[in-house]
C-alpha cells in the first residue's frame, strides 16, 4: 500500500512510540518519548510531531490524556517499514529435536500437535496448526481383521512405520481367510504407492475387476476404498494455549472472547483465514481489520505456510493481541514453520 511519507525524525518518534506502548502497555505521552529518543527533541517538537501523525491515522488517543496509541495502520506502518528484526528468537535447535523425535514416533498429525503446544508456549498466545492436505505416506501392506457386529478393521501401514487402523461397518460377516485373500490381492497391486493417490488407483482396479466379473475382488477393493475414506474427516486444525488470551488487557470483551472462543471451536472461520497464509510467501500478518472478519478485528494473526517435499501441506501461526512483540514472534513463526517441514521431511 502507498504510505505516508514520513521523515527521518518522524519515523524514529513513531518507531519509539510503538516499541514503547508495545512494551508497557500504556499511553505513551511526549515526556516519555523525549526521554526514551536518542536524537534529543524539545517537547514542542514532539508535539508538533505526534499532531502530525495523529493526522496520517498511524497513532491516536485512548481517552483526554496526553498519551497516544498505535493504530492498526500505525502497527501495520511499524510492521512493514521499522521494524529491525533481532535475533531474538528461541534457540532452534530445541524446536528441531522435539519436532524431529515426534515425527520418528509419531504421525503427521502428531508433530502438528507438538508445534502448536510449542508455538503456545513460546509466545504465550494461542498456537495453531492447520493440515490442509495429507502428507505423503506410501503404502507398505494392508490387513483386514474380522470383528463382531459386521465389522471390519483395516490397518494400514505405511512405508515410513506409520500405523493407521479403521473400524468399518460392512453389510456382512467376513471370515478371516477372506479377508487375508482380499488382503493379498490389495498389497500385489498397491504396495508403494502414495496414499493420497490410492483411491485414484482403486477406481482403475475397480473398472477391471467388474470387466472379469471378479465379486471377490470388487469387494476387496471396496473394503479399502472404505477405509481410506474413513480418515478423511481427521481434524485440519489443531488448536493450544487459547487460555493464555484470557485476562488480556489488549483483547475484546468477554462478548468478543466468546466469539473468538467459538471459532477456535468451529475451525471453519479460522481455516479461512489461514488459507490466505497458504497462498502467500513466508510470514504473513494480519493486522485487526486485515483479517476480514469481526471475529479476529481486535487480534493480530502471525502464519506460515510449512512444505513437505516442496508441497505446501498446511499452515502454523499465532493468535494474539495487536500489542504484541512482532519481531519476536514473527521470528518464532517462521522457525518453527521451517523446522516442522524439516521433520516432516525426515520421515
Amino acid at each position: 500500500m502507498p504510505w505516508p511519507s514520513l521523515n527521518e525524525r518522524a519515523q524514529q518518534l513513531l518507531k519509539v512510540l510503538v516499541e514503547r506502548y508495545i512494551n508497557d502497555g500504556v499511553p505513551v505521552g511526549s515526556r516519555t518519548l523525549s526521554r526514551a529518543l536518542t536524537t534529543p527533541l524539545s517537547p514542542a517538537t514532539i508535539r508538533n510531531v505526534m499532531a502530525d501523525l495523529e493526522e496520517l491515522g498511524l497513532i491516536c488517543a485512548p481517552h483526554t490524556s496526553a498519551g497516544r496509541v498505535p493504530t492498526e495502520l500505525g502497527y501495520r506502518f511499524f510492521v512493514d517499514q521499522l521494524l529491525v528484526h533481532r535475533d531474538q528468537g528461541p534457540d532452534g535447535r530445541e524446536i528441531g529435536w522435539r519436532l524431529r523425535q515426534e515425527a520418528e514416533v509419531g504421525g503427521a498429525q502428531a508433530v502438528a500437535e507438538t508445534a502448536s503446544n510449542l508455538l503456545s508456549g513460546l509466545t504465550r498466545y494461542a498456537g495453531v496448526v492447520s493440515v490442509t492436505r495429507q502428507v505423503r505416506h506410501n503404502l507398505r501392506q494392508i490387513d483386514f481383521i474380522p470383528l463382531s457386529g459386521r465389522r471390519v478393521l483395516a490397518i494400514l501401514v505405511t512405508q515410513d512405520g506409520q500405523v493407521l487402523n479403521r473400524v468399518l461397518e460392512v453389510g456382512r460377516d467376513y471370515g478371516a481367510d477372506e479377508l487375508t485373500r482380499h488382503a493379498n490381492y490389495l498389497n500385489e497391486r498397491l504396495r508403494g504407492i502414495d496414499l493420497r493417490r490410492l483411491r485414484e488407483h482403486l477406481f482403475v482396479e475397480l473398472k477391471s475387476a467388474r470387466e472379469t466379473l471378479a465379486q471377490g475382488l470388487e469387494e476387496a477393493i471396496s473394503l479399502a476404498d472404505q477405509a481410506l475414506r474413513e480418515g478423511e474427516d481427521a481434524p485440519a486444525l489443531i488448536v493450544a494455549g487459547q487460555s493464555n488470551l484470557l485476562g488480556l488487557d489488549d483483547l475484546p470483551s468477554m462478548e468478543g472472547l466468546k466469539r473468538l472462543f467459538e471459532a477456535f471451536n468451529e475451525k471453519r472461520e479460522l481455516l479461512s483465514l489461514l488459507d490466505h497464509c497458504e497462498r502467500g510467501q513466508g510470514v504473513q500478518i494480519f493486522i485487526g481489520r486485515e483479517s476480514g472478519s469481526p471475529t479476529f478485528e481486535e487480534c493480530s494473526v502471525i502464519g506460515a505456510p510449512y512444505t513437505v517435499d516442496g508441497e505446501v501441506v498446511g499452515v502454523l501461526g499465532v493468535i494474539g493481541p495487536k500489542r504484541m512483540a512482532y519481531d519476536r514472534v514473527i521470528q518464532i513463526v517462521d522457525i518453527t514453520a521451517r523446522l516442522m517441514g524439516s521433520a516432516l521431511n525426515s520421515r
